[in-house]
């Protein structure tokens, strides 16, 4: 799904960059270099391969991680509650203080000797602490120094991490002077903060700064679980599918549409390596028609979307291609997430109903998600289950591809010389230079000195994957345009 952004007016500069287009390019090129000066002087975020670092918030449960870190990145983004046990995975947020980036993770609650799901959310807290570049452990300034607190403090101090004590809901005076005790932590000197009302974070953060590398000390851990996001419209075995991966009744099933309500997230090792799959609740209508808990449910849903690196659109292919169905897979593009369509219920399909079903594809699906894997599943049976791991990999490889600018502008000169854009008003617009800014998903910006129709950014899109794949992945073309100078 093509992303066309409104073209966007600049003033090109007069400096390298615009010598550098006007001229030939060679083989030593430095494309990254000039990728680099172009953002600099367009105002273009370019995001290359640098990983910002992390600061991994941890501690025991319901001491208020959740809230510090929605005081950190300035808006309520982590789900907070007054109940233990709220977040249970690794979240990554960017925050911005003092004019530098970093990524916060909020983490789920540690717990010494945790059994089950706590001993998982205990590990992704582990997992955190060992890829981060500083920890921030948070302790609960009303309760005092617990025995968990005691246990991890020791872990910590065997660390090589640089390690900052923040103890919580500090409100007073009275309770900053008690705060001292956790000085017994042996993590030097506690912060003493109120992430409620922000009392104590600008010192915190003023210190994790301070404390922060240049460069992040690793990316996020090969082992680490991709997400993927099970949606659809209500009965289509979204739980089924789940139960069946998992080998248990992790959801309830039922003839009856709507029973999932709560985004439901299970931990399965499928193909060598862990995924985290959250079933979803049925999309039924458009948020703003639904009322009470199917209002709520939608909203999760949509999170659940949001959140997700890979969505598995599950559609019932005994049942006509419906337009509740085409609302959801645009949601789902819309949300530039990597995309596999499932089939399901694929035993309950006789030969005339999949001749139907190709046409039905050919005349909803191909000219919006031509790029999308499908595959033909029953959740009931386990039917071809095993071809789902390999279908998501690969739209999470394209969703994480990044084309070099020296190779991309190289094809981008063999295919305009091929195939020029449409003239406008008497002009033929060149494109001058274009590179990948983002990934997840991939996005290019091309830079003209002329308006590009529509259409020739759907070829230009059409022509990216032809040539670099993309496959189960969008990909968004966005256009920069600036009129060529007239010559006095």
């Amino acid at each position: 799904m093509t992303n066309n952004d409104e073209n966007a007016e600049f003033d090109l500069p007069t400096g390298p960059a615009e010598e550098v287009v006007e001229d030939a390019w060679d083989d030593d090129t430095d494309w990254d270099a000039v990728a680099e000066e172009w953002a600099d002087e367009l105002g273009i975020e370019i995001d290359g391969a640098e990983v910002l670092p992390t600061v991994a918030i941890v501690g025991r449960p319901n001491v208020g991680k959740s809230t510090l870190v929605n005081r950190i990145i300035g808006r309520r983004e982590a789900v907070v509650e007054d109940v233990p046990g709220v977040t249970r995975d690794r979240v990554s947020y960017e925050a911005l203080w003092n004019g530098r980036s970093f990524m916060v993770q909020d983490t789920g609650g540690w717990e010494q000797d945790a059994r089950g799901m706590h001993r998982s959310i205990a590990q992704q807290a582990e997992i955190a602490m060992g890829t981060a570049d500083v920890i921030v452990l948070v302790c609960d300034g009303t309760v005092g120094i617990t025995a968990a607190d005691a246990t991890v403090a020791r872990t910590l101090r065997r660390s090589q991490t640089p390690v900052l004590l923040a103890v919580n809901k500090v409100d007073s005076e009275k309770a900053a002077l008690e705060a001292a005790e956790f000085w017994s932590l042996g993590l030097d000197e506690p912060y003493p903060l109120s992430a409620t009302h922000g009392r104590g974070t600008a010192d915190l953060l003023d210190e994790v700064l301070r404390r922060l590398p240049s460069k992040a000390r690793m990316r996020e851990t090969t082992g680490a679980p991709r997400r993927v996001a099970l949606v659809g419209k209500p009965n289509v075995g979204k739980s089924s599918l789940l139960n069946k991966l998992t080998g248990e009744e992790r959801s309830v099933v039922d003839d009856v549409s709507g029973t999932t309500v709560d985004p439901v997230d299970s931990l399965v090792e499928l193909g060598g390596r862990p995924w985290r799959f959250v079933d979803t609740a049925g999309l039924r209508r458009k948020v703003n028609q639904a009322y009470g808990h199917e209002y709520y449910a939608s909203l999760r849903t949509r999170g659940a979307i949001e959140a997700a690196e890979v969505v598995v659109l599950l559609l019932d292919a005994s049942e006509p291609i419906t337009e509740q169905d085409l609302r959801v897979i645009s949601m789902v593009a819309d949300a530039g997430r990597a995309l596999v369509i499932a089939f399901n219920k694929w035993d309950l399909v006789d030969e005339d109903r999949r001749y139907d079903l190709d046409k039905e594809i050919d005349r909803e699906l191909s000219k919006v998600l031509s790029w999308a894997h499908r595959v033909n599943i029953s959740a009931r049976t386990g039917r071809a289950l095993a071809k789902l791991v390999p279908a998501m990999e690969i739209a999470l490889d394209s969703w994480d591809k990044r084309i070099p600018t020296g190779p991309l502008n190289t094809w981008m000169n063999e295919v305009v010389a091929a195939t020029p854009p449409p003239m406008r008003g008497g002009r033929l617009p060149r494109i001058r230079f274009c590179t990948q800014a983002t990934t997840r998903p991939p996005t290019f910006v091309f830079f003209s000195t002329g308006f590009l129709e529509a259409g020739y950014r759907r070829f230009l899109e059409r022509r990216l994957r032809e040539t670099f794949g993309f496959d189960g992945s969008p990909v968004r073309v966005n256009v920069r345009v600036k009129e060529r100078r007239q010559s006095k």
